[in-house]
């Protein structure tokens, strides 16, 4: 009989029993070496995506907390005439500007800045459109050209204004204010519309841009480069040094055909009247003065002109903000008769003998209507050269019912009339050749023979500029040698000093059967001031060809009779003269438009003889040349140009 022995078996469980338990520890440390393993292998994996995939990035980003990239703006090129004579150039100023992303509350800034300095409504405006159009990390303008008050009081309080700076920058200045302001122009700030229109990479930093005349046409040669620096900041943004930089490329400077002593000559020839002057030289092409009278000062322009002054400008009814001399529409008169008399030869519906009667008036076959000639008493028989000095109106109507509108049409083309000559200005207007398929395009009306009766003397539909009339004056001086208008005599590089010049912008030659018509015109216009209707204008030390015109600015009745002295100032006759001289070897071809100013021999000739006189015979008023000094005077020279 066996004895029960509850413990017998004990030794035997409890070596299972740490068998079990050291399998499970085992277990549980290889699981835990796995997750370690694991988490190390996700944290070297996280390391190498950080610091090996993704280094670049990173670094950027880090860079970016203490490191910022601010734009230099480069210095805009000169403009001068072609004496050397400084037309536009830049003024050391101080302007505040406010970055956005440094800045916690915009409004409270902005109310503390008008506590300390004056700021407008418009300003704020102007400020707030900027803004819109900005990344927040530049500078936007607030306020230009301040004070040395405001400065001072601005500087005690910058710490107080984060995101606010005051910065230095050049502004724009035209040392000789509005003489030059149709031909040169002015800068001003960039607005919205050009914000979507131009390249921002390329105005980084840059606030003015180009607005109208030469600063417009050139803004790309006068804008220049912009640079970069990259500099460290603390952790309130303030910069503590540099890091590296990239200069910025200073503009080119331009050097235009402009001669400023005979455009203010031009200009006091014109005072007191509403018109325009424009020379050219007919051998390249070269403007030597173009003028539009009454002009304004372009240097309220530059950093934004207010409210009430524009407004005066803009609802003046002698229109002042208009370049008459390029956008100036006007009927050319009488100043188109040589060019309807070449056209005649050309295509040999008369010679320079044929002989038309003039007995004051001139009727249609069929007609009862009298188109009258300016001498209502007629000039009785007259050939071509009779015809061109005495501006006989019953000649032209002859001539251009026998001819035709559409062989006017084609022969007139090729002098630029009725189309844009391709000057180097912004906004040249067409003007009007008009033809029979531009009327019934337009009015929906045939082309009648009294529209060709009235085109021969140059009214009607046809218009033209001041400068497409001295465009087509210097190409007969100049017996078809054609040349595009230009004002860019050379850009120079402001590092070297080296001038490129610009070469004559040469255009197909008028041709014409027999090189002796030149010869005929040009006769018939040398008699106009050697004994026709500009023979006041004679001059004893050359010879001077020319065209009087006067363009009606109302139509007469058949029984009316014109009377100046009974008409309002707007309702009178503009006066044209156009003319070349020296006659044997041209230097100079003029258009003169004097608006509502009567007839040309009476009032347009007179001004381009001072314009001719001033140029030929270096007459110029010492008060001109005094002016000029005392204008330039303070202005940098060639040696103080900044880097």
């Amino acid at each position: 009989m066996k004895t029960w022995r509850p413990f017998a078996r004990e030794p035997l469980t409890r070596e299972k029993d740490d068998t079990a338990e050291s399998e499970l520890f085992f277990r549980r440390a290889l699981l835990m070496l796995g997750m370690v393993l694991l988490g190390l292998l996700t944290v070297g994996g996280r390391l190498v995506y950080l610091q090996v995939l993704n280094h670049e990035r990173f670094t950027t980003l880090a860079d970016n907390n203490r490191i910022r990239l601010q734009p230099l703006p480069p210095t805009r090129g000169f403009i001068f005439d072609r004496n050397g004579v400084l037309l536009a150039d830049n003024l050391a100023s101080y302007h505040l500007e406010i970055t956005r992303e440094q800045v916690r509350d915009l409004d409270a800034t902005l109310a503390a800045l008008r506590e300390r300095i004056e700021l407008t409504d418009l300003d704020i405006e102007r400020f707030r459109r900027l803004l819109q159009r900005s990344p927040p990390y530049l500078g936007v303008p607030l306020r230009f050209r301040l004070t040395d008050e405001e400065i001072a009081r601005l500087a005690i309080d910058l710490h107080q204004l984060p995101g606010v700076d005051i910065k230095a920058d050049l502004a724009r200045r035209y040392p000789l204010g509005a003489h030059l302001v149709h031909v040169v122009g002015y800068v001003g700030r960039i607005d919205e519309n050009e914000m979507r229109r131009i390249d921002l990479g390329q105005y980084r930093g840059s606030t003015h841009i180009g607005k109208i005349g030469i600063e417009r046409s050139y803004e790309d040669v006068l804008r220049g480069r912009a640079g970069w620096q990259q500099v460290e900041t603390n952790a309130e943004g303030r910069p503590l040094r540099v890091l590296n930089r990239e200069p910025p490329t200073p503009g080119q400077h331009l050097h235009l055909t402009i001669d400023v002593r005979l455009q203010m000559a031009a200009a006091r020839a014109l005072e007191g009247h509403t018109g325009a002057v424009v020379a050219l030289d007919p051998r390249n092409g070269e403007v030597l003065a173009l003028v539009s009278q009454p002009d304004y000062d372009p240097n309220p322009f530059v950093n934004g002109i207010d409210v009430a002054s524009y407004r005066a400008l803009n609802t003046s009814p002698d229109r002042p903000l208009i370049n008459r001399a390029l956008r100036g529409v006007y009927p050319p008169g009488s100043t188109i008769k040589p060019l309807m008399a070449l056209a005649g030869l050309e295509h040999g519906t008369v010679n320079r003998h044929s002989g038309v009667y003039c007995p004051g008036h001139y009727r249609l076959p069929g007609s009862s209507h009298r188109f009258r000639c300016w001498r209502r008493s007629g000039h009785g028989s007259v050939s071509m050269d009779r015809a061109i000095a005495q501006s006989c109106d019953v000649y032209f109507y002859s001539l251009a019912v026998n001819l035709g509108i559409e062989k006017f049409h084609a022969f007139l083309s090729q002098f630029d009339l009725g189309r844009p000559t391709g000057i180097d200005l912004p906004a040249e207007a067409s003007a009007l050749l008009p033809s029979p398929e531009w009327k019934r395009r337009v009015h929906q009306q045939p082309w009648f023979a009294g529209d060709t009766v009235s085109f021969g003397i140059g009214q009607g539909y046809f218009l033209t500029t001041p400068l497409q009339l001295a465009h087509s004056t210097s190409i007969i001086a100049q017996k078809g040698a054609h040349f595009q208008p230009r004002l860019l005599h050379a850009i120079e590089d402001p590092g070297t000093r080296v001038k490129t010049p610009e070469a004559p912008r040469a255009q197909p030659r008028v041709e014409v059967r027999n090189p002796q018509f030149w010869d005929t015109i040009k006769s018939g216009m040398i008699q106009v001031v050697e004994g026709g209707t500009a023979s006041r204008i004679r001059s004893p030390h050359y010879r001077i060809a020319g065209k009087t015109g006067t363009s009606q600015v109302f139509t007469l009745g058949q029984s009316q009779r014109y009377d100046a002295r009974r008409l309002p100032r707007h309702l009178q006759d503009h006066a044209l003269f156009v003319a070349f001289a020296p006659f044997e070897e041209p230097r100079i071809a003029v258009a003169v438009i004097v608006e509502h100013g009567g007839g040309g021999g009476a009032t347009a000739a007179p001004i381009a003889r001072r314009v001719l006189d001033a140029y030929l015979l270096e007459r110029y008023d010492d008060a001109i040349l005094a002016e000029i000094q005392t204008a330039t005077r303070d202005a940098r020279t060639h040696d103080d140009r900044p880097e």
